[in-house]
């Protein structure tokens, strides 16, 4: 039987963030002002994304498990203080760079900038790797899914809706399309229906027009077996 996965969606989506960002950081030319200030957007956004998904992670599912296996929360409590720390060296380099008075000097920090990010993503992926390996099967042999289901829920809820719309969009770049299918199906059963609208918008323009359509068919086939 195939358990719920709270963390497969927005790991996923975290996970093609950094890809992409990735690809930014190598191909940009530090000595041209107007790519360098287009990634160091980007990274920012990585690192307030990570940061606020820390955080939900730190306040809804640490506490469940620390009931059963707190050396464990514990664990990995420090690892969110290592992720800070790397986060924190990232938002240094870029204020390096930006304070940088002549191009030679931003061009020097442009490369702390690409060294800096390497680390905070080999990190992350890997912080996430073990959270999927370890902290899952606690989840599944103390909780029913339901009731992962409910936390899953709890942590949607108290995410503010500027930071939703960013996770929904590198969630639908990062998951497969039976997985956006399945997702935009429990949306449009459980949720009201401008949430479901602006998910499927999100899918429109995140998606590339032959996979939209291949999930446009998927939600067809599952409305005519319901």
């Amino acid at each position: 039987m195939q358990r719920y996965n709270m963390f497969l969606q927005v790991h996923k989506g975290l996970k093609a963030l950094l890809f992409e960002t990735a690809l930014q950081v190598q191909h940009t030319d530090f000595w041209n002002v107007d790519e360098a200030e287009d990634v160091i957007d980007r990274i920012n956004d990585v690192v307030r994304l990570f940061e606020k998904h820390a955080h939900s992670e730190d306040t809804f599912v640490f506490p469940v498990i620390e009931k059963f296996e707190p050396s464990v929360k514990d664990a990995f409590e420090k690892e969110h203080v290592q992720d800070h720390i790397l986060g924190q060296a990232l938002q240094n380099a870029i204020a390096q760079y930006e304070a940088g008075e002549v191009i030679t000097i931003k061009a020097e920090a442009g490369k702390l900038v690409q060294s800096a990010f390497l680390k905070f993503m080999v990190f992350n992926i890997e912080h996430m790797m073990k959270e999927e390996e370890v902290i899952n099967p606690i989840l599944w042999r103390y909780y029913k899914d339901e009731q992962l289901m409910n936390i899953s829920q709890q942590i949607v809820a108290a995410i503010p809706q500027e930071y939703m719309l960013q996770y929904s969009k590198w969630m639908m770049r990062g998951l497969n399309n039976a997985e956006i299918t399945g997702w935009l199906r429990g949306v449009e059963k459980s949720a009201p229906e401008v949430v479901f609208q602006s998910l499927f918008v999100t899918a429109e323009k995140e998606l590339t027009e032959r996979r939209f359509r291949q999930v446009l068919e998927g939600l067809t086939e599952g409305a005519m077996l319901a």
